[in-house]
């Protein structure tokens, strides 16, 4: 029996396609841009010696290198997640990025496949765009998670120092110098902001909006809200801080609810794939029969479209808003 090892070289080709995404940015903009440190990255400029307006306006042209670009092609898919995720690369560079690990990718098939040059092609194109959209994706993920997961204690911090007698621009700063990032260097950037003249709400408003979660709409609202009508802020704020930890706790428990369908559904939707190169490992000729039937290629095509609906459909009975 003669094993195809196609598949598990297509799986490497895209693995080390992310690597070298990875690999890039971390030579580009160094560690400190992954914002896994304790110290948030605006904490560590201003501690380098820069001044807090060339921090501010720094952190500002970062935040806002994917906002307004739809214009360009394809990049439109990629724009939301890249803003989420408050990826350093522009949009030039994705684009280039995707066009070079193409070439990389077909080099790469060129050398380690046998596969006919107008296949090899499409795979590099699809290993290209898809590899720097499931980086961008996985990168906005992991920057959404963590500022879900840090935004109760930022509310706890300011809770204490409203009680104590600061104001609001102040309660944030502190906050914004006790927190890691991702949520430090933006609650950081909001209080400077705020010290310029910048109204409160509006820029926590814009905050949520570009992150695109709903703790943060919130928290805008209740500071309109006192700014409008007053009120004591130190305890609507502890009221929304409960309410944030109890979404937070009720999410855990929908997803702890919802995880055997969820796995129901990956395998159901993998087994297909997953039992195609099995087959194509173990026997590579296995459809050279049908292959040359006319009915071939529209029935292959109907397959895919299927297996497609079953993973939409699928992700979005198990995809319960909280």
């Amino acid at each position: 029996m003669e094993l195809s090892l196609s598949p598990l070289i297509y799986a490497a080709i895209f693995g080390s396609v992310l690597l070298v995404i990875q690999g890039i940015y971390l030579l580009a903009f160094g560690k400190s841009i992954e914002h896994d440190s304790k110290m948030n990255r605006r904490l560590e400029l201003l501690q380098k010696g820069a001044a807090k307006k060339d921090v501010m306006e720094q952190l500002r042209k970062e935040r806002s290198v994917h906002s307004g670009k739809m214009s360009i092609p394809i990049y439109g898919l990629l724009e939301e997640r890249a803003r989420k995720g408050n990826v350093a690369f522009s949009p030039q560079t994705l684009m280039l990025l995707m066009v070079g690990l193409s070439a990389f990718s077909f080099v790469m098939l060129t050398f380690a496949t046998t596969t006919e040059p107008a296949i090899r092609a499409a795979m590099s194109a699809a290993f290209g765009f898809g590899g720097v959209f499931f980086w961008v994706s996985s990168k906005a993920k992991k920057r959404i998670d963590a500022i879900e997961a840090q935004l109760p204690e930022a509310i706890d911090l300011m809770v204490r120092s409203l009680r104590v007698g600061h104001p609001f621009g102040a309660a944030l700063a502190i906050a914004a110098d006790e927190v890691a990032d991702p949520l430090g260097s933006e609650l950081g950037l909001i209080a400077d902001e705020i010290s310029y003249g910048r109204d409160a709400s509006e820029a926590l408003a814009e905050f949520g909006e570009r992150v695109d979660l709903q703790d943060i709409r919130f928290l805008a609202v209740a500071v309109g809200i006192q700014q409008k009508s007053g009120g004591n802020l130190a305890e609507i704020l502890d009221g929304l801080s409960k309410v944030v930890r109890a979404r937070f706790k009720l999410f855990r428990r929908v997803r702890a609810i919802t995880a055997e369908a969820k796995w129901s559904g990956m395998f159901l939707s993998g087994f297909p794939i997953a039992a195609m190169l099995m087959i194509q490992m173990i026997k590579p000729d296995y459809y050279d029969g049908v292959k040359e039937t006319p009915l071939y290629l529209p029935l292959a095509i109907v397959v895919v479209i299927f297996l497609v609906i079953n993973i939409l459909y699928m992700r979005k009975m198990t995809n319960i808003k909280v």
